[in-house]
């Protein structure tokens, strides 16, 4: 049996638009400008509307869009337009071309054409609000069931009228419910009313084991001309950052996932981590070097420190740092780093405190081994005794380690001397696992030479 995917026709008005906007407000703009369409600028509106509408498809923007408010929409809209622009001036760059284009017109066009889209999109939605509004095209719907599932459909439903559902009434036979004033009635009720063309759509929000009841209802609702869809109960189990795919047809519910799995984008992920480490390693030569000098000539010992440390699947990697310690602790037992710890030199301090003792895992990520962004590695040790007291600490190892991360710049970095403590660290791991983008890492960069270099639980 195959499960088919229904996608709204909205959706592909939405690519098609997002295709045509940027060519047709590029063609505005030099028609204002008084200058002459010719094959230059035709190209760049062209490849700008199919990388626009990759992009976006990338980011998820097409994807279960009745869901989103008009501002999620807008961020993701403004997201890819920020890409796709810096794409298309470095080409432009690159080519050498730079002088053949107007300024003025590529200002105006990077202005005008994500304000066009976004205005798109805000004009559709008032349109659809007022027809439902007005009972135009407006469907009544029953759920069947009064469990989280159905009380969030209904908020959802309620609160986005433009998606153009009523909910007329909620009905359920469980015991739980015969008190309740708000359940219209069980199955035979709603069989009744689906019978008599007052509702066109019905919502099943019932946990599995309920499976028989589900049967019974649906066997009542085959008889009527109501469209059934079932709502799976992802709240009887930790499914909240669950994902949904299809193998071949057949609906498959991702638990313990990552976006990072898919081929195409941990591609982009390695080669955002190529790019920048390359970018950075150049511009951090003078100080790689001043800081080698510093520790060869303060402390004995070697420059490089090579700690082994958990990678993606859990397998072992060597990553390196500078030496800030007298001792080079590795094995079965190392005792985390703490406030006025003996064994940090001088130096070290000052190297740990502003995280430049990290520096040297760039040629991890270059290896292959790590990401400029994603979970800090722990220590092999520390890793065995937190998977036994922490459920889901393993799942951190999804995706690369990375020399900073979520955690990090929400202040989750340094010694973490209580359970409470890692256990937050873990939590913001798992979240970067869950919702990675191209965005997210590039915030994280961002906000990290700001704030994450520095922490009082550093040491």
């Amino acid at each position: 049996m195959k499960i088919r995917n229904i996608e709204s026709s909205f959706v592909w008005l939405h690519r098609l638009i997002d295709l045509c906007v940027p060519s047709l407000t590029l063609y505005i703009v030099i028609v204002a400008y008084d200058i002459e369409w010719i094959t230059r600028y035709q190209n760049t509106g062209v490849w700008t509307g199919i990388f626009i509408v990759a992009l976006n498809q990338f980011n998820g923007l097409y994807h279960s869009w009745r869901g989103r408010s008009l501002l999620q929409d807008a961020v993701i809209l403004i997201k890819s337009w920020l890409l796709v622009w810096v794409l298309v001036i470095t080409l432009i760059f690159l080519l050498k071309i730079s002088d053949q284009f107007s300024r003025f017109v590529l200002t105006a066009w990077f202005l005008s054409a994500p304000l066009v889209l976004i205005l798109y999109r805000m004009t559709l939605r008032f349109l659809l609000t007022s027809l439902y509004e007005n009972n135009i095209f407006t469907k009544n719907a029953a759920i069947y069931g009064s469990g989280y599932g159905s009380s969030q459909l209904s908020d959802i439903l309620s609160k986005n009228t433009w998606l153009g559902y009523r909910i007329v009434n909620v009905f359920d036979d469980s015991p739980d419910s015969r008190h309740n004033t708000n359940i219209a009635g069980g199955i035979t009720e709603l069989i009744t009313l689906a019978k008599s063309g007052d509702i066109q759509t019905v919502y099943i929000a019932l946990p599995m084991e309920r499976g028989n009841e589900i049967r019974q209802l649906l066997n009542g609702l085959s008889d009527t001309t109501v469209t059934v869809k079932y709502i799976p109960d992802f709240f009887s189990f930790d499914l909240l950052n669950a994902s949904m795919s299809t193998v071949d047809g057949i609906p498959i519910i991702n638990i313990y996932d990552t976006p990072l799995n898919d081929p195409a984008k941990a591609f982009v992920k390695r080669l955002e981590d190529v790019i920048f480490s390359i970018l950075i390693l150049f511009l951090i030569i003078p100080i790689l070097l001043i800081i080698a000098a510093s520790i060869k000539l303060s402390s004995s010992g070697p420059v490089i420190f090579k700690q082994k440390r958990y990678g993606l699947n859990g397998k072992d990697i060597n990553i390196y740092k500078f030496r800030t310690m007298n001792s080079l602790d590795d094995g079965e037992f190392i005792k985390q780093a703490t406030k006025n710890d003996k064994r940090i030199t001088k130096l070290g301090a000052f190297l740990r405190k502003t995280s430049l003792d990290e520096l040297p895992q760039f040629i991890n990520v270059l290896k292959g081994e790590m990401s400029i962004v994603g979970p800090r590695p722990h220590a092999v040790t520390h890793n065995e005794e937190y998977r036994k007291i922490i459920p889901t600490y393993m799942q951190r190892h999804l995706v690369k380690p990375g020399i900073t991360g979520w955690a990090q710049i929400n202040g989750w970095r340094g010694e973490t001397d209580t359970l409470e403590k890692m256990q937050k660290r873990i939590a913001c791991d798992l979240y970067y696992i869950n919702h990675w983008n191209v965005w997210m890492d590039i915030k994280i960069i961002i906000l990290t030479v700001f704030k994450g270099f520095t922490d009082k639980n550093a040491y």
